[in-house]
């Protein structure tokens, strides 16, 4: 008999790739499936969805795979101990067996703490020493070199990251469709790569040199996204302290682009000398420098950004050095860029407005948001899902009642196959709306019952339409100006319409003139 009996060896392959497998695509079932043979409880969906019982309670499958993996693991332990000859494969395996046991084992030591939620940087010596004793015992054996032997505090710091990561990612990403389960695999992707193992034995030192782009529609949740992403980097463990470097939550910042001026973004982003612009009565550290070693930056709406600092940006990206504002002065940039837009960057290009070499230095990691409606249309009890989160957020203790009026109100009211043109931000609005006046009117239903229906606009666009009258610029100027007059800014309408500001202007000064 080989060292693994032949009735198990089929098991401990399975769950030693479990132990790297992303936990959010369809293969983790796969595999366990495989681990657990006949023993496996079918489960509703191919994907982790967010529910109340998933946060709070085991699994099945998890819980009878971690059962019988210290029931394999045991009597192999014993066999070492005892010095049988055993070849570096099947020491590979035990190890990858006994570190899936090692991590969910920390995992319940950290979920005691802090259950279902997030870990924090602090005092962590008690689950070191907890967790130490366990390495020692599975790992440690005499006369043995196992492979993950002399990685005690490596492993404990990315045991961290993962628990991390996987609750950032779950509480960022709501609902049970295939959209939202694809998203969810795609962070881990970004966070851990595709390849675990790889990444634990070097990528961790330099992965976060890598810039990531999250587009899709607006109010879809592309800052949460990247404050997932922000808050699951990979973070140091000081064991005779018994703290890590950081604590997750203070190296995550959010810049707005869209928000500021030129000028204040610049100096927000990189910071200033004194003297070096009118009012810059003293010097200023911008977030490059701020962020540190373990930070991550979302530059949100970066189509807005300037084209004069989009070259100073491709200079972070590329060789990651950056000066302050009236400094001549070379500093480091150590920390993590995420992007963020809802604006088509390769038309924004083709437009002269934002730099195709700063975009080949984002889009090398890429991350798409799903739009709320494709959600519905995939899984209509999708909405039920983020509606009651959503109710969970805003009217605490009140989650069941205010989510089943809500539901009652949208199934009995909202116009059918609504879009949702807001996503998940006007959901969540609307969630508000009912709670506080029992009804939601949708923008656009305000603005069609204000026109008495259809818009005179809309309905004049439609007849030189049906009458083929325009011209293709002319009947972008028409939309243009209808886009302009629904939603009041050129801003917005520019973001509908994935244009330029300046365009959507002209064309709706052309539209103005060419009026009859």
């Amino acid at each position: 008999m080989g060292f693994i009996p032949a009735e198990d060896l089929v098991f401990v392959r399975a769950v030693g790739e479990l132990s790297n497998v992303n936990p959010f695509i369809p293969e983790r079932l796969d595999l366990e499936k495989v681990a657990l043979g006949d023993a496996f409880v079918a489960e509703p969906h191919a994907f982790w969805g967010f529910t109340a019982e998933q946060i709070t309670q085991r699994r099945s499958n998890l819980g009878l795979i971690l059962d019988r993996a210290r029931r394999v693991a045991e009597p192999l332990r014993n066999k070492l101990l005892r010095g049988p000859a055993v070849g570096d494969t099947q020491l590979s395996l035990y190890d990858d067996l006994v570190l899936y046991i090692l991590f969910y084992e920390q995992l319940d030591a950290w979920g005691k703490s802090q259950p279902g939620s997030f870990v924090q940087s602090g005092t962590e010596l008690a689950t070191w020493k907890r967790y130490s004793t366990q390495f020692e015992y599975w790992l440690k054996l005499p006369g043995l070199q196992l492979p993950s032997v002399e990685q005690r505090v490596h492993l404990f710091e990315i045991f961290h990251q993962i628990y991390r990561a996987f609750f950032n990612i779950f509480h960022c990403v709501i609902g049970q469709s295939t959209q939202a389960s694809r998203l969810r695999g795609r962070i881990w992707q970004s966070i851990f790569t595709h390849d675990l193992r790889r990444y634990r034995r070097s990528l961790y030192r330099t992965l976060h040199q890598v810039t990531t782009l999250i587009t899709g529609p607006s109010g879809s949740g592309k800052d949460l996204v990247a404050e997932a992403i922000g808050m699951s980097r990979y973070i140091p463990f000081d064991p005779k302290q018994g703290t890590f470097a950081v604590a997750p939550s203070e190296c995550y910042f959010g810049v707005n682009i869209a928000a500021m001026s030129r000028s204040l973004v610049e100096s927000e982003l990189f910071g200033h000398a004194k003297g070096a612009f009118t009012g810059a009565a003293g010097a200023r550290v911008g977030w490059l420098e701020a962020c540190g070693e373990h930070g991550t930056i979302l530059l949100d709406e970066i189509g807005e950004l300037d084209p004069t600092i989009q070259v100073k940006l491709l200079r972070v990206l590329q060789n990651r050095q950056f000066q302050r504002l009236g400094e001549t002065r070379t500093r480091s940039f150590d920390g993590k860029i995420i992007a963020a837009t809802n604006r088509d960057l390769q038309r924004e290009i083709e437009a002269g407005t934002f730099r195709e070499d700063l975009y080949y230095r984002l889009c090398s990691d890429v991350i798409e948001t799903p739009s709320l409606a494709s959600q519905v249309r995939d899984n209509p009890e999708v909405l039920e899902n983020i509606v009651a989160y959503i109710a969970g957020r805003v009217a605490a203790g009140e989650q069941e009642s205010l989510t089943r009026e809500v539901i009652h109100w949208l199934r009995h009211k909202l116009p059918e196959n609504y879009h949702w043109p807001g996503n998940i931000r006007e959901l969540e609005q609307c969630v508000r709306n009912i709670l506080i006046h029992g009804s939601y009117e949708p923008a656009q239903s305000r603005s069609s019952s204000s026109a008495g229906g259809q818009s005179p606009e809309v309905n004049r666009l439609a007849a030189l339409l049906q009458s083929l009258s325009l011209t293709a610029d002319e009947l972008l100027s028409e939309y243009c100006r209808i886009a302009y007059q629904q939603t009041k800014s050129f801003e917005k309408a520019a973001r509908l319409l994935q244009l330029d500001r300046r365009t959507v202007r002209a064309k709706v000064d052309r539209a103005a003139t060419a009026e009859p």
